[in-house]
């Protein structure tokens, strides 16, 4: 499942949640919390390899400091994924946006 990570409604700062919210979409607060951690270490994991294929494309086989400073390209990438919204933040509003599918393996059945 990718992720559009320019076009989420996740909050980029701390915010209080109703954990009655959270409860609803699987009728178990622990259930929920599993999942949300489950799919925050998959978009952790999206967000890393897309981060560092983009600055590989700025890697050298030559060390230049001078270059390493002044790659203005790279640092903006650099901030534009320091400003998106953390990982949990962005599963939880997939959660609550009913975009987050969880599998039962032991009840063999989709929520």
């Amino acid at each position: 499942m990718g992720v559009n990570f320019k076009n989420n409604n996740a909050e980029r700062t701390t915010v209080t949640r109703n954990t009655v919210d959270f409860e609803a979409k699987t009728e178990n607060i622990y259930e929920s919390i599993v999942a949300m951690s489950k799919r925050s270490n998959q978009i952790s994991v999206e967000l890393k390899e897309e981060l560092i294929g983009k600055l590989q494309e700025f890697a050298s086989t030559t060390d230049n400091l001078e270059e390493i400073f002044e790659n203005r390209e790279q640092i903006e990438i650099s901030k534009f994924y320091e400003r998106l919204p953390k990982p949990v933040a962005i599963a939880m509003e997939e959660m609550l946006d009913e975009k987050l599918h969880i599998r039962r393996f032991d009840e063999d059945k989709e929520i």
